[in-house]
């Protein structure tokens, strides 16, 4: 007995196993994650360098070359190419398709590791990361405030950032632009020279004098006690007052008697504007498996509380873009068309066939076999994105035409005087025989369609 007898013969089996499957695809629809583009792994990876204060020129003998050759030798390897600019190197390295992304970032890794020892001592660390659709932000946003510039960059480096990162989902939360404090300590290159001293022997003393670290422990008889010593500056006063040498003329030697020491704010790399105005800019990133729609909602959710907590400052959110929103309109576009197909296709049965029973029929049959969709979905981790909505909507034209074409059929058969299981059986026996066909006449259109050399012809 075939699925189509059985259905037929067995119309109670059929629904309570169409019943089972849409409780199981409600319950899948809802643990569905919402993207913007499904997970998708580019085998490209991308070894990015810094090298500070240094020159292209010297970028690239000193930086590229090195980490070009260090990673020629992995396999299969498409291609390698740098960009070398200033203070900073990028190596490019593409891989064949059959790669497995994981495998050769590791390599990659290990390759650039080995040959650390050779690059400059002042680049830092190689950095290796791939490509992923995953880690594109799902929330890009400007902030202003009425505070300082200097001191809404710090509030929101140390009270916002946190905040948000502690949300469910996110990963990763960044600030772009704004005024960031940095202390400067402009030396005067006569004074130095004058007391006999270098640069970099002030630097040393700057930099081993601002450290906390531990001196050892003391025991007694009921406890154990570790003793650190705290070094850092406390206060600009302490920076100027560093003695970073001796002479014999003039006794110690204090960081303001060659230096001019200010507490200023970071040089402009990055700038932020939304709507025409400055603003200090945020960027959201979620895990690679939390639903982008739910950590977009959370994180708006804790924006307005943060406006509201701290009204006095002004603080305000403006959101430039929302990758969730485009993934939500996308999913209610595919909620309104199939709502459409379906009350279409009943309007036509009713007009055409006269037959209520015959619209109740697609009111149930096409929402069941796209509920079904979702176990299959929810089984093989799929999410609910671009490419899986936009074949949901594919699917709605083909379940339309078939309910269409195969209820028409059975009324035709119902017409000439047969019973209508003995119809609906009849016609699902000559649409089985009629799909080789059919999908030879579909193929061979698509191949028309889409190969040039058959149209010219």
């Amino acid at each position: 007995m075939t699925i189509t007898e059985l259905s037929i013969k067995r119309p109670t089996l059929v629904v309570v196993v169409f019943t089972v499957i849409a409780v199981l695809g409600l319950f899948s629809y809802f643990q569905l994650n919402y993207e913007l583009l499904p997970k998708m792994s580019i085998p490209v990876v991308v070894v990015q360098t810094i090298y500070p204060g240094a020159s292209p020129y010297e970028v690239e003998n000193n930086v590229s070359k090195v980490i070009e050759d260090a990673v020629s030798g992995i396999d299969k390897i498409d291609a390698v190419s740098s960009r070398s600019f200033e203070s900073m190197s990028l190596v490019i390295i593409e891989f064949k398709q059959d790669a497995d992304i994981d495998i050769v970032v590791q390599d990659a890794s290990r390759k650039v590791n080995a040959i650390l020892s050779k690059l400059p001592t002042d680049a830092k660390a190689p950095t290796v990361s791939k490509i992923a659709f995953d880690e594109i932000p799902v929330l890009r946003m400007g902030v202003t405030s009425q505070m300082n510039s200097r001191e809404f960059f710090q509030f929101l480096k140390d009270r916002v950032q946190p905040r948000i990162s502690k949300i469910a989902g996110v990963a990763q939360v960044s600030l772009t632009g704004g005024e960031e404090r940095e202390i400067k300590v402009n030396m005067d290159a006569k004074k130095v020279q004058a007391y006999g001293m270098s640069v970099l022997q002030v630097v040393q003393a700057v930099r081993s004098a601002n450290m906390d670290f531990p001196t050892g422990k003391i025991k007694d008889e009921d406890a154990q006690f570790t003793v650190r010593i705290a070094g850092k500056f406390k206060s600009i006063e302490d920076l100027r007052d560093l003695v970073v040498g001796r002479s014999r003329q003039n006794g110690d030697i204090r960081l303001r008697d060659i230096a001019e020491v200010q507490d200023g704010i970071k040089e402009y790399e990055q700038m932020n504007r939304v709507n025409g105005l400055t603003s200090v800019g945020i960027q959201v990133v979620k895990q690679s498996d939390a639903n982008a729609v739910s950590v977009s909602k959370f994180v708006r959710a804790e924006l307005l509380k943060i406006q509201a907590e701290y009204k006095e400052q002004g603080i305000i959110f403006d959101i430039a873009q929302d990758s969730s929103t485009f993934t939500l309109d996308s999913a209610n576009a595919v909620k309104k068309d199939l709502m459409l197909a379906i009350m279409m296709v009943a309007i036509v049965m009713l007009l055409f066939l006269h037959s209520i029973r015959n619209s109740l029929i697609v009111l149930v049959a096409i929402p069941s076999s796209l509920i079904a969709t979702f176990v299959f979905m929810y089984a093989m981790g799929f999410s609910m994105n671009l490419m899986t909505l936009l074949g949901l909507s594919l699917v709605i034209g083909i379940l339309v035409d078939d309910s269409i074409v195969v209820l028409e059929n059975i009324y035709h058969h119902i017409e000439k005087g047969e019973e209508s299981r003995t119809a609906a059986l009849a016609e699902m026996k000559s649409a089985w025989l009629q799909f080789p066909s059919r999908w030879w006449m579909w193929s061979c259109s698509c191949r028309c369609r889409w190969s040039p050399v058959l149209l010219d012809k």
